[in-house]
């Protein structure tokens, strides 16, 4: 999809999702201490260095945390994930479970440091410690949405992820960003019914 056009949607997605931007600062803000946009540094494009923004779902000190919950990690590979991770705030755990955290990435797609389609970038002490087998990966905008994304639940199978991703790099076009994005609709429809 051009960069132009990636643009124009975010800002768009921008101004109408403000309501919901509203709802989720009064939420975030009122149940937990910290900031309402946590940022954290990202491998993009080229592995050049990028702060992605997310709504916060944590505890305040939770990158300090990390270590004390790295025996829980349930990736294979060398990456840090927890689906119920315990710093989860308990409006945090409903926000991220809804991919609602993710909203703030409208604003990386503005910067025109991320794609609305594209693998999902990883903070930059884990991207270094991906084998190169995987590099191409890197060779692409990080992206919002994927074929990993979509899948429907979480995903421990590290190599079926990275394979995910570089079927998303060497298939990338306008139209195939287009049905990994209504995929993502529909996934994101179904997460939210089944959620209510």
């Amino acid at each position: 999809m051009p960069e132009i056009l990636e643009k124009i949607i975010a800002l768009i997605f921008l101004i109408l999702l403000s309501p919901i931007f509203l709802i989720l600062y009064l939420a975030v803000k009122l149940t937990s201490k910290g900031p309402f946009i946590f940022k954290q540094k990202r491998s993009g494009k080229n592995k050049k260095p990028f702060y992605i923004y997310k709504i916060r779902t944590m505890v305040e000190n939770a990158e300090e945390l990390k270590e004390k919950y790295k025996h829980l990690n349930q990736a294979d590979g060398p990456v840090f994930k927890i689906y119920d991770d315990p710093r989860f705030t308990k409006v945090g755990k409903i926000i991220a479970h809804l991919g609602l955290d993710e909203l703030p990435q409208l604003i990386n797609i503005l910067k025109g440091e991320m794609s609305f389609v594209g693998p999902r970038p990883f903070p930059v002490a884990e991207a270094k410690r991906i084998s190169k087998k995987y590099e191409k990966r890197f060779s692409v905008k990080p992206g919002i949405l994927s074929s990993w994304v979509i899948q429907g639940a979480f995903h421990d199978n590290f190599e079926k992820w990275m394979n995910l991703d570089l079927k998303d790099v060497e298939n990338k076009s306008f139209w195939y960003d287009l049905k990994i994005i209504l995929k993502s609709l529909a996934f994101w429809v179904k997460v939210i019914s089944n959620a209510f």
